[in-house]
């Protein structure tokens, strides 16, 4: 498979970053907007885009959702479920079966 061709993208605040995907969100600003606790801040970028893209931003709404669900959004991969699963046990939550 050969992989996209990367081109130079400038966000909004100026920053310039090169992305061969669809994505166009900024890598500098993106880093800006990681939080520093709860569940989200275990997760890669694109796991948090993908559940907040959905409007999960707590593991209550989390819960709601089957793993199949969670894995069919796109920037949601299988290593991540073990941290989402945890972060639920923790709670005494699961998720949807």
């Amino acid at each position: 498979m050969v992989a996209a061709p990367k081109t130079l993208r400038i966000c909004e605040k100026g920053h310039r970053y090169y992305k061969s995907s669809e994505c166009n969100t900024c890598p500098k600003c993106e880093s800006g907007n990681a939080p520093e606790t709860g569940f989200m801040a275990n997760l890669a970028a694109p796991v948090r885009r993908a559940l907040e893209t959905q409007g999960i931003s707590t593991l209550s709404e989390l819960s709601a959702y089957s793993e199949k669900e969670i894995l069919k959004l796109h920037g949601v991969g299988p290593s991540c479920m073990p941290i989402l699963r945890e972060a639920l046990r923790e709670e005494g939550l699961s998720f949807k079966a």
